[in-house]
């Protein structure tokens, strides 16, 4: 194939893949923070789960792209921010993470036995997990790159709240901000996030943007600014690489960028001691 027909096909899906990288790795720092990991994975669950009722429901004409797969999913995953935001507490019996991951569990139950009314749940499962990010358009591209501009400006201009709630949430609570509130608007525009997103890559993709540049930036940053720097970077080679990758192998997008992710992460701690210990030595 043409090197340039290649690059027309791999703009698109590399475009998507940036702007998805550059709000999941910014959200990823305050999940991990917050110790609530596997929350994105449970969100994303729950958005997929809205959306394969959505396909089951007459009106959506088992469209995916129909508008009501869209705003039920995102309906699903505000009821998730909902429960999300109201079980934090230093007095909880049981752990934030535990009730998360039963929610993963039994949306991810669910949403099989919703397919299993589905003539195509074959195909219904397969894009759940690990959807299609080649076929994303120009048109999608610009919808999610706003989309996410408007999250993005709403993080910014609330940074200090999110960001005290994140690093110490029993200080923000003494401090007298209303926790709960600050919470629940960081898990629905979480699920602005989470919903557009499961539907351009899949849960799998999804939970690896979140969570694996940020666990990455933390082997060798305190600080939140070079966790970012480092995390954008990794999310931005790491996609070129997996799409790229995917294509030349004929391998499923998500499934390849997913697994470029892990050897990525896994170079990254084998190279750690070897990076500190040059710059000991430099220091010296």
């Amino acid at each position: 194939m043409d090197l340039m027909l290649i690059l027309q096909f791999l703009a698109a899906p590399f475009v998507a893949s940036l702007i998805l990288t550059g709000i999941h790795a910014y959200l990823g720092v305050h999940v991990v923070e917050r110790g609530v990991i596997f929350v994105d994975l449970s969100l994303a669950q729950i958005a997929a789960l809205g959306a394969t009722i959505a396909l089951l429901l007459p009106f959506s004409g088992g469209d995916p792209h129909h508008p009501s797969v869209y705003w039920i999913s995102l309906g699903f995953t505000f009821v998730g921010a909902a429960i999300f935001s109201t079980i934090r507490s230093r007095r909880a019996r049981i752990p934030q993470e535990a009730i998360i991951g039963i929610v993963y569990a039994v949306a991810s139950a669910a949403a099989i036995l919703a397919m299993s009314k589905s003539t195509s749940q074959a195909e219904h499962l397969k894009d759940m997990l690990v959807g299609n990010i080649l076929a994303v358009s120009w048109v999608d591209v610009g919808k999610t790159a706003a989309l996410y501009g408007l999250i993005g400006l709403f993080h910014y201009v609330f940074r200090r709240k999110f960001l005290a709630i994140s690093m110490s949430h029993e200080q923000a609570e003494a401090d007298g901000v209303a926790v709960r509130f600050w919470d629940f608007l960081f898990y629905a525009s979480f699920g602005f996030v989470v919903t557009s997103s499961v539907s351009i890559a899949g849960v799998l993709l999804v939970f690896c943007y979140l969570i694996v540049p940020s666990v990455a930036a933390m082997l060798y940053a305190d600080r939140i600014g070079p966790r970012l720097a480092i995390g954008w970077s990794m999310g931005t080679l790491v996609s070129a690489l997996g799409v790229y990758l995917s294509l030349v192998l004929d391998l499923p997008t998500g499934a390849t960028i997913v697994c470029t992710f892990g050897l990525v992460l896994i170079l990254m701690a084998v190279a750690r001691p070897f990076v500190q210990r040059g710059a000991a030595t430099q220091g010296a």
